[in-house]
């Protein structure tokens, strides 16, 4: 991936943002338009989803929908990050995991496997069964081999920002300025990942993760600044609390609202989407490319 290491003003960053492609494999995925990163929970407490693709059949099937649906990328993940979750070691998610990465890749070998994780040794499983992307809500942060692990691979890293810890990875934190602390984070952290040789670096502000209701909705109305366009950005705003408690709603009733706020960040860079709801993000992706 081209990295662009000068400051240029705001007005410029969608024009410099369509120069990104990732390296995965080997394979250079060219991000000048959009890609969605479907989500495949293996987990039984997911709180939209858990216990529906816990086997291999049912997986397979969500993985083939997800893909004829229009995503480009799988999100696999072993272990639920919500409120209160089950908390499984690394051999738990391996367990778990098993044999999914390389059937899903022996029966679409087109697609691209991200493995969500924060572990090292889940990485090097997931690097020997095939994956192509390390989606680490950590940021390195609860696994102090995990950068390292990242590095050896070779793989593309998605960065996201959060708490700095697993215990208090959802502790709300009342910050002066939300934007100008992530990416301070972000600098920080990308230094470290270049420096270690972790290149291919995509950015996820971490909606979710430890934040007030207000800040993330700045975050939406902010996305063009984060990072100053420097790496390619992934919103994973699907079925996330922020939206759907203020509207007294459940997380599986807010697909318009969830859509416009998918349009609002497209318009602002955002070069990769992670949700749940392939299909209905795919007419959004369409729409902002018609227009």
């Amino acid at each position: 991936m081209s990295i662009i290491n000068v400051n240029f003003s705001s007005s410029t960053i969608s024009s410099l943002q369509q120069f990104h492609s990732i390296n995965c494999n080997g394979r250079l995925v060219d991000l000048s338009s959009p890609k969605l990163m479907g989500i495949l929970n293996l987990t039984p407490d997911s709180f939209s989803d858990g216990g529906k693709f816990n086997n291999e059949k049912s997986a397979l099937q969500h993985a083939e929908k997800l893909l004829n649906e229009g995503a480009a990328i799988i999100d696999i993940g072993a272990q639920s990050t919500r409120p209160n979750a089950t908390f499984l070691s690394s051999e738990q998610e391996i367990a778990r995991i098993g044999k999914m990465i390389s059937l899903i890749k022996k029966e679409f070998p087109e697609a691209l496997i991200s493995l969500d994780t924060f572990y090292a040794e889940t990485v090097k499983f997931g690097f020997n069964e095939g994956i192509d992307i390390v989606n680490d809500i950590s940021g390195g942060q609860f696994d102090e081999k995990m950068l390292d692990a990242v590095a050896e691979s070779k793989l593309p890293y998605v960065l996201m920002h959060i708490n700095n810890s697993y215990e208090t990875m959802h502790e709300k934190v009342s910050f002066a300025d939300i934007t100008l602390s992530v990416n301070q984070y972000f600098s920080k952290k990308t230094d470290e990942l270049l420096k270690k040789g972790i290149k291919d670096i995509i950015l996820d502000p971490g909606f979710g993760f430890g934040k007030t209701v207000e800040d993330q909705m700045k975050m939406i109305d902010e996305i063009e600044f984060f990072d100053f366009g420097n790496f390619p950005l992934l919103i994973g705003i699907s079925r996330k609390s922020f939206i759907y408690k203020p509207l007294g709603k459940s997380a599986l009733d807010i697909n318009e609202e969830t859509q416009k706020l998918h349009m609002k960040v497209l318009k602002q860079g955002a070069k990769i989407l992670r949700v749940h709801d392939v299909a209905e993000a795919k007419k959004t992706i369409d729409e902002f490319l018609n227009n």
